[in-house]
């Protein structure tokens, strides 16, 4: 098959579109032909796919990038200055520009970078070879100095270059490739790459926990992201940042599951259905997990098994005191193991937790009071012992009749009065 030596026409909207021309025209001021598009929007539009962002290169130094947008009345923030790049907004579109450059030094976290003009130079020292091709904005003319093309027509991920050098440049760059692999991998992933992934893999250990889980969850965004997680597991790559990834196939059953359901990709709970719940505190402090997320972890985890078979009443009295939610979220991951009935049992019962509305407990402090109880700590002792009866009556239960059974509960602090 014939390689592209321009970008197709039909995809480059984004490229034709004004905001874009005014950047590129800001940058052409200061030096004439000093930019190209490069990374994922050159790639999407070679794929065929929605380009989001739109990202330059070019051989102009931060410094002349911000003046050249100042000139240009376009607002600049140095989102990455020390690296090369600046972010320019046009009426609130960004777009990423970064100066051409070298690593000069690399401590597989960070690197010290030295600007050049070399296109070529650029290309050396990106992380995929379809992530190293370049556009020209004036005639979609491509620039393929890694011969990135022919990966992405076939969906074939590698790095450029030697493959333990770029990890060594930064260690998240394995979880990169596996992250690119399940949005764009067409075919098997570059062996030599998945071994350097391997060899590598104790690096990972000095990125930090906010890097790894905002890369995670990138990964666990995709489509169906089971082939990555599977080949993750065999080079031992999941295993080193999530000791507690122990049910990577009950998550692609559970992915395959999402996609049989028409639910949404939903990373959080495909990262729950590959852990055991009983770790979630340790989980949740590993990957430095936000309270929203952290407090979902703990909800599933207190919701505990699923049964198929646990009637309606059984399932109300454990919803009364633990987070629906959570409950929900494991019978989501249940029902990618389970097949037939067991499967349509706890569809239904989703579908009740969803209907079901919390009952109202009829007994008050107050009521217990005007029985002679005095308020403070027993008090609440003995309500919560008569809610736990009046829970484990199906909340059948009235107030004299809960009342009436007080003497089995303990005086609960009476100090006079009915006795």
């Amino acid at each position: 098959m014939t390689q592209p030596t321009h970008l197709p026409p039909q995809t480059t909207d984004w490229a034709k579109a004004e905001t874009t021309q005014e950047v590129i025209s800001a940058l052409h001021a200061a030096k004439p032909d000093c930019v190209r598009f490069v990374g994922g929007c050159v790639r999407n539009a070679l794929m065929d796919r929605p380009v989001d962002d739109v990202d330059l290169a070019t051989q102009l130094e931060p410094e002349a990038v911000l003046e050249a947008l100042k000139a240009a009345n376009i607002r600049a923030v140095p989102t990455g200055l020390a690296h090369g790049t600046i972010t320019a907004i046009v009426r609130g579109k960004p777009f990423e520009i970064t100066s051409l450059r070298k690593d000069v030094n690399t401590d597989g976290r960070h690197a010290t970078v030295s600007y050049t003009t070399d296109w070529h130079e650029d290309s050396e020292r990106r992380d995929f070879r379809f992530n190293a091709i370049y556009a020209d904005p004036a005639d979609g003319s491509l620039f393929d100095p890694q011969d990135g093309i022919k990966d992405a027509l076939s969906g074939h991920v590698a790095f450029v270059g030697d493959p333990d050098t770029r990890i060594a440049e930064d260690y998240l760059r394995i979880l990169r490739f596996f992250r690119f692999f399940a949005w764009y991998g067409e075919v098997r992933p570059d062996r030599e790459s998945v071994k350097a992934c391997a060899r590598q893999r104790e690096g990972m250990k000095t990125l930090s926990a906010e890097r790894v889980w905002k890369e995670l969850k990138k990964l666990l965004l995709a489509p169906d992201p089971s082939k990555s997680l599977r080949w993750m597991r065999t080079a031992e790559v999941l295993q080193a940042i999530l000791p507690e990834s122990i049910h990577v196939d009950r998550a692609c059953a559970f992915i395959a599951l999402e996609k049989e359901m028409g639910w949404a990709p939903d990373p959080l709970l495909r990262l729950m259905a590959m852990v055991d719940s009983r770790r979630w505190s340790k989980i949740a402090s590993h990957l430095k997990l936000s309270n929203a997320e952290k407090n979902r972890l703990k909800a599933w985890h207190d919701a505990g098994e699923v049964d198929p078979n646990e009637d309606y009443m059984d399932v109300s009295r454990r919803f009364y005191r633990k987070i629906v939610s959570g409950y929900v979220d494991a019978a989501k991951i249940a029902m990618g193991t389970l097949f037939d009935r067991d499967r349509r049992n706890v569809q239904d019962l989703m579908e009740f937790a969803d209907e079901w509305e919390r009952p109202v407990f009829p007994v008050s402090a107050k009521d217990l009071m005007d029985e002679g109880y005095s308020e403070g700590r027993e008090l609440g002792d003995l309500l919560w012992d008569m809610e736990d009866e009046w829970i484990s009556s199906g909340f059948a239960l009235s107030t004299s009749e809960l009342i009436s059974k007080i003497g089995n509960f303990g005086t609960g602090g009476k100090s006079g009065g009915q006795g």
